[in-house]
């Protein structure tokens, strides 16, 4: 075999491997699967948890319906790193605070979920 022939097969390998590894974790981060990005949602409650680690921070918070009754509903947000940058940290957010969330409902039947959008105090003013 020709070092030509052993280069271009080397580099199909490769190439083969690199696809086979980024297919699952490019599909992992893409919340289509998870949240419908045509139908948007807005919500306002009280923060009841608030985990900040990895792979995402979710908040959750106690939202009260039209009829009084309360809901959970969970948010789930980006990397740590990524929304440090944006000014969160694991101690911007207490038990007990009101919050405003906006963003993509979650596809499941039944579910309250929320993603990919953003938070803000009751007022609409930025969260830092």
């Amino acid at each position: 075999m020709s070092i030509r022939r052993c280069l271009a097969a080397a580099a199909a390998v490769i190439t083969a491997g690199f696809a086979l590894l980024y297919g699952p974790a490019f599909a992992h981060h893409s919340a289509a699967p998870f949240f419908d990005p045509e139908s948007r949602v807005e919500v306002e409650g009280t923060v009841t948890r608030w985990i900040f680690r990895n792979p995402h921070a979710i908040l959750f918070i106690d939202v009260t319906d039209d009829s009084g009754a309360t809901e959970e509903w969970q948010i789930e947000l980006g990397a740590p790193v990524s929304i440090r940058r944006a000014g969160l940290s694991p101690d911007t957010l207490e038990v007990g605070q009101r919050v405003k969330v906006s963003g993509q409902r979650s596809r499941a039947e039944g579910s309250r979920g929320i993603c990919c959008g953003p938070i803000t105090w009751p007022d609409g003013s930025p969260i830092r």
